[in-house]
């Protein structure tokens, strides 16, 4: 593997487990706020599977370097999109979170996929 193309793989972790932390810090955030439904279960088993799958991620594109394991993260967290460009452009009455935090988790996103996308598709 080129020196380029490991760099891009490292890049994808680091921002992964930025994306992670900052993801795991709106949960915390939220809970303190009390904006979380109570019947998705306890908040410290969220934060728990969270901090795993961030662990997975960032160890699997930092280690394994694997083009279709970067292809498989691209796409689940591609998967997001939906749901942000509703919050941030087509709010619901009673959602509890402002349009503006949809809009920056959104802006979060993409550039976690751009950087996902160079490593996966080697751009």
């Amino acid at each position: 593997m080129s020196g380029a193309l490991h760099r891009k793989y490292r890049l994808a972790a680091w921002v992964y487990l930025h994306v992670g932390i900052l993801y795991l810090a709106a949960v915390w955030a939220m809970a303190g706020a009390g904006i979380l439904p109570p019947d998705r279960g306890p908040v410290w088993v969220w934060m728990a599977v969270g901090a795993g799958i961030l662990t997975i991620v960032f160890w699997g594109l930092r280690s394994w370097r694997n083009p279709w394991f970067a292809r498989v993260i691209w796409g689940l967290h591609a998967l997001r999109l939906p749901a942000l460009i509703e919050g941030a452009f087509f709010p619901g009455a009673g959602t509890g979170l402002p349009g503006s935090f949809y809009l920056t988790a959104l802006a979060v996103v993409l550039v976690n996929l751009g950087v996902l996308a160079r490593a996966a598709w080697d751009l």
